[in-house]
């Protein structure tokens, strides 16, 4: 008999299908924020009038704005945030945009707390893995009181999750910052507002959430509520992906893809230990500057094959919440990408195959390398799945 323990975050609510400027505007007021920041992409911010719009919905609650939060939130890009924050007396942070921006306002409500305004600053607060081991240590400190409100524009699901990749520059690499604390208090899906996300982000995001859902469902510590969260977010994201691409203006398969990215995430939030496709994505962003999504398109049939001596009766299941049963799962995937029109090969994202040493080091950094249900134990063995993928 399954065994376990569900610990559930600190997130408020999920608003959803509503307008995401007066959603905002309610939560503050519910809050009772006087100075609410806002961090939001550039393009949306100097090419659509949703920032306008949030900004007029807040009224004289409206604080200041930070719209320079590059791909994979470099250190530097957080603290300069959280100086403009701290200057501007916030006490509610909104987050509007990508996955950066999101895990971009997790790490600066650290600043805002800690009194964090150097990129040395933020060293004591991120997560350590031991290289020899895959154990975590995580340091202690007091949960911020500055809480964040995201409206995720794109579908990789970080607004869902007490976990900030934050980029060392210096080092290149992608680093977690993680406590129970930094959890989005609410979260806010309107699929109007998704329209001005470009195609090839969108589509490439969207496969990061099936892989969120692919990885959970064929975890090491899977369990029956994760399974259901997981196998429904293929279904949404198998139907939405599609519709969305024949037709952008469809805000109903829009809202099925917000959905499903969200259900993708029911396990990583409340414990589940993922694997190798996520591992060394991370390690493909923070190292290699791939986009978020890309890392999942171009990794996770290949971790699929490499797996597949060891769970491929579960991964069957994967194949049928696609709309494929009795397809080899990798082989099901690799198909749904490409009609995407997505990436397939690590060459085709721009590595080198003189990078696969160094990234199949970085990857034993990563603590789910460890918990990949084939076991990972030496960088040569993450070379094995590169080389395939490359």
């Amino acid at each position: 008999m399954q065994t376990g323990e569900i610990v559930f975050t600190g997130m408020d609510r999920v608003v959803f299908g509503q307008s995401a400027a007066d959603a905002v505007a309610a939560a503050a007021s519910r809050r009772g924020a006087t100075r609410v920041f806002l961090l939001v992409s550039r393009t949306l911010n100097t090419q659509t009038g949703e920032v306008d719009t949030i900004k007029a919905a807040l009224g004289n609650r409206y604080a200041g704005l930070h719209d320079d939060m590059p791909s994979h939130s470099p250190r530097e890009a957080v603290v300069a945030c959280a100086n403009a924050a701290r200057e501007a007396g916030c006490d509610l942070l909104v987050s509007f945009g990508g996955g950066s921006t999101t895990d971009g306002g997790k790490a600066v409500t650290i600043c805002l707390e800690h009194g964090v305004d150097t990129v040395e600053g933020m060293e004591p607060f991120r997560t350590v893995v031991d290289e020899k081991t895959g154990k975590r240590h995580l340091p202690e400190y007091a949960a911020p009181k500055v809480r964040q409100i995201c409206v995720p524009t794109t579908l990789s699901g970080g607004e869902f999750n007490a976990r900030a990749g934050v980029t060392n520059t210096a080092l290149k690499l992608k680093q977690s910052f993680m406590h129970p604390g930094i959890i989005p208090v609410q979260v806010v899906l309107d699929p109007a507002v998704t329209v001005h996300t470009p195609e090839w982000l969108w589509l490439s995001t969207g496969i990061r959430a099936v892989d969120h859902a692919v990885e959970s469902y064929l975890s090491i510590n899977a369990n029956d509520y994760w399974d259901g969260a997981a196998l429904q977010a293929l279904r949404l994201l198998g139907e939405g992906l599609p519709r969305v691409k024949a037709d952008p203006s469809d805000l109903e398969a829009r809202q099925k893809c917000l959905i499903g990215a969200w259900l993708s995430m029911a396990g990583i939030v409340t414990g589940c230990k993922l694997g190798a496709s996520h591992a060394i994505g991370h390690v493909l962003g923070g190292s290699a500057n791939v986009p978020h999504g890309y890392t999942s398109c171009v990794m996770m049939p290949y971790v699929l094959a490499h797996n597949a001596t060891v769970n491929a009766d579960r991964q069957a299941d994967i194949a049928t919440a696609l709309g494929r049963p009795g397809g080899n799962a990798a082989e099901v995937l690799d198909r749904f990408i490409a009609d995407l029109g997505m990436p397939r090969h690590l060459k085709d994202v721009g590595i080198k195959e003189s990078q696969l040493p160094l990234l199949a080091e970085n990857a034993m950094l990563d603590d789910w390398t460890w918990s990949n249900p084939r076991p990972l134990r030496s960088p040569d063995d993450v070379m094995e799945i590169l080389r395939a993928a490359f």
